[in-house]
């Protein structure tokens, strides 16, 4: 308990270094906080870039001419939407980045398929 001798201001009175470092952990704390609100925007780019890559390769017909990239591409996005569905906003964005790849495989295998069917 207080005495009766202090005044409220004595009695308030926090040592300076106590204070900084209350803000210094309030300011990483907010930082913290801050940057792991960014997980859902990362995945939503890697997301966007991928599904875009897989509809590419698709449409070039890379389901027949690079069927191993293409599907592994292909689960690997559907298995990002189900992480992000779980808030597992990192493990997504990796599903995604791998999809995204296998993806670029898949067209650069497609393109060559209709580059090699289509010259003499």
């Amino acid at each position: 308990m207080l005495r009766a001798s202090k005044t409220l201001v004595e009695a308030v009175r926090v040592p300076i270094g106590s204070v900084l470092r209350r803000i210094i952990v309030a300011a990483a704390c907010a930082a913290a906080l801050g940057l792991s609100g960014c997980g859902g925007m990362y995945y939503a780019v890697e997301m966007g870039s991928a599904s875009s890559r897989v509809e590419e390769a698709r449409v070039l017909g890379a389901e027949t001419s690079a069927p191993y990239e293409y599907y592994y591409a292909r689960e690997h996005l559907i298995q990002a939407e189900f992480e992000a569905a779980e808030a597992s906003y990192s493990d997504a964005a990796h599903y995604a980045e791998t999809a995204e790849e296998y993806a670029a495989k898949a067209v650069d295998v497609a393109r060559a398929a209709r580059r090699s069917s289509s010259t003499p």
